[in-house]
């Protein structure tokens, strides 16, 4: 089967969508389909067209930035020739361009599945609200265009306004994790830079620098455990300068950041390999997803943790909590709630033991090629509804 994935970030890029979709085309891949995955040429420096990992990557020219998302002249023409060529096309939602492509894929009777990761909610200002309301609208007219909508819990389906007005379109899929085992000696390297083994406990949190991702209830939090633990560390990963969109942000927690940094106990590790992150999950004690809002729908960083037995202390966002209710491993913290956050990592550090799960069985329930047969199901059924009788 030839499958178009469309999104507006892949690869080099890194957010949980990314991460998701690079996931899932290339077990699409492993398990035979021709797939391509067309996006935007948002860094100069990647190749227009290239092969990663048997994915083709297509990617289209930008002639500007605009908020978070970018404007592509030439991606009309060049998504049509696309959905032609295709047997299937799944859009990773939110994303500005997504109602073009489903109407593409309707004319041509292609069946069109939505990913839906989660709402968009842009920082406070006039310009971010005119952009709210355009990407909103743009994903309901994808989803009115759309055969099935693809999220990963009933528990954000049940709370998202947008996929409540397309509740006979939804289906919930857990979503692909998988990692790559760390090189040999990098865990060890890792403990040895950040003096891990002697300062202990260590809290990680794995996030671009984000508003949404709730740093500052971390930061908040941080005083209250160090009362029982002083020698306790933060271990973030992810990109932090630079961030589209969250400049001052950063510059607003910046202070308190570099005073923890100075005493030893905040450390940005930047972005990281799949291998090191696995390093990195091996250095832990707890892992943070202190997210405010529902820009954040499941958080995969939780499962990666988990698979390393690392628990987590999570917001009580729908979807976000389910990780840790499904698996019993941590603790649900009210959103926002520094307090609690603390008193969850708190807990954990106290009764460590409590924490533990079958790596092995939560390896399978993740497993990319068994997200990719779900989705392959979904193909099937709604290839044969619109005439096309090819097994998948």
């Amino acid at each position: 089967m030839k499958i178009l994935t469309v999104l507006t970030y892949y690869r080099p890029h890194t957010s949980g969508l990314t991460i998701y979709a690079e996931r899932l085309a290339e077990a699409f891949a492993a398990r035979g389909h021709e797939v391509t995955v067309f996006t935007s040429h948002f860094d100069p420096s990647t190749p227009r067209e290239e092969m990663r990992n048997g994915v083709r990557v297509v990617r289209s020219p930008v002639a500007f930035r605009l908020s978070k998302g970018v404007i592509m002249p030439f991606f009309g023409l060049q998504v049509t020739r696309l959905v032609a060529q295709h047997d299937v096309v799944q859009l990773h939602l939110p994303q500005f361009d997504a109602p073009g492509v489903a109407f593409r894929a309707r004319l041509l009777k292609k069946p069109v599945v939505l990913t839906y990761h989660c709402d968009l909610k842009l920082p406070e200002g006039w310009f971010n609200k005119l952009v709210n309301a355009v990407v909103h609208f743009q994903n309901n007219l994808a989803g009115q265009l759309a055969d099935r909508i693809v999220t990963y819990t009933r528990d954000y389906a049940d709370h998202s306004p947008y996929l409540l007005r397309f509740r006979n379109k939804v289906t919930t899929i857990l979503p692909p994790v998988v990692l790559p085992p760390a090189l040999p000696g990098s865990a060890e390297a890792l403990a040895q830079k950040y003096q891990t083994r002697e300062r202990r406990p260590v809290i990680g949190m794995a996030a671009r620098f984000a508003s949404e991702k709730g740093v500052e209830v971390l930061l908040d939090a941080l005083p209250l455990v160090w009362e029982k633990y002083p020698q306790a560390q933060v271990l973030f990963a992810g990109q932090y300068r630079n961030v589209m969109g969250e400049e001052a942000y950063f510059e607003r927690l910046r202070p308190r950041i570099e005073q923890y940094q100075a005493e030893g106990r905040w450390h940005f590790l930047g972005v990281l390999t799949p291998q090191e992150m696995d390093a990195f999950y091996e250095n832990l004690d707890a892992l943070v997803v202190p997210s405010l809002n529902s820009t954040e729908a499941f958080g995969l960083v939780q499962i990666e943790a988990m698979l390393h037995n690392v628990p987590c202390v999570a917001s009580a966002l729908p979807g976000v909590r389910q990780p840790v209710q499904m698996h019993n491993m941590g603790e649900v913290a009210a959103i926002g709630s520094a307090e609690e956050l603390a008193r969850g990592l708190i807990k954990i550090f106290d009764q460590r033991e409590r924490y533990h799960c079958d790596t092995a069985a939560l390896a399978h329930t993740y497993d990319p090629d068994s997200v990719a047969q779900a989705y392959e199901k979904i193909f099937a059924e709604l290839r044969k509804a619109k005439g096309w009788q090819d097994d998948v």
